[in-house]
């Protein structure tokens, strides 16, 4: 190539693309929890049993992406028959709503830390956006596997009938934490 400018540039990109790495989530390390107000008396707690996705970091331009889907119909709690309540129709209507997802390219750092994650949550067919507060990560290789791993803990609050789940409010609280463990493979 006769043009040195044009050789920089895509040395640069070529760069650039190289920084960015993708890593699959974990499904047996990754677990989506719910905590919410029942009636005043105490709080119930759930979670998700299947969620698979794939997180970009470019640690160099402190940058990515996030993009989860759980399985809405792998919903747990201890009582089965709770469980066959929040599936229905009146809570996540797992039939007509199998899936939530989450999608992000708006990531946070302070030096090497992930702080937060501003994405799109889609549950229950409507879409709003949510900020997740991220208490915990580390990027390192695995000790077991030796490939580099990434983890966090994030969490945020949300307002479910936002999401047009409001059965029983405000008798079953309207605000629901998530709190979501995650835990992920370099490609």
């Amino acid at each position: 190539m006769k043009n040195p400018f044009l050789v920089t540039a895509l040395c640069a990109l070529s760069f650039g693309a190289a920084a960015a790495d993708t890593y699959v989530i974990e499904p047996t390390h990754t677990y989506p929890m719910f905590e919410i107000s029942h009636l005043g008396f105490s709080t119930t707690r759930g979670g998700f049993d299947k969620t698979e996705g794939t997180i970009v970091l470019d640690m160099a331009k402190k940058s990515g992406s996030v993009d989860i889907t759980i399985d809405a119909t792998s919903l747990s709690t201890p009582v089965p028959k709770l469980d066959a309540h929040l599936k229905n129709e009146d809570f996540f209507d797992v039939a007509k709503y199998p899936t939530i997802t989450f999608k992000s390219d708006q990531l946070v750092f302070e030096g090497e830390t992930l702080t937060s994650v501003t994405g799109d949550l889609t549950m229950h067919g409507v879409t709003k956006p949510v900020t997740l507060a991220v208490t915990h990560f580390v990027c390192k290789d695995h000790p077991m596997t030796k490939k580099p791993h990434c983890g966090a803990d994030v969490e945020a609050t949300i307002q479910r009938s936002e999401w047009g789940i409001s059965t029983y409010s405000p008798a079953v609280g309207e605000d629901v934490k998530l709190k979501i463990q995650v835990e992920a493979t370099r490609q």
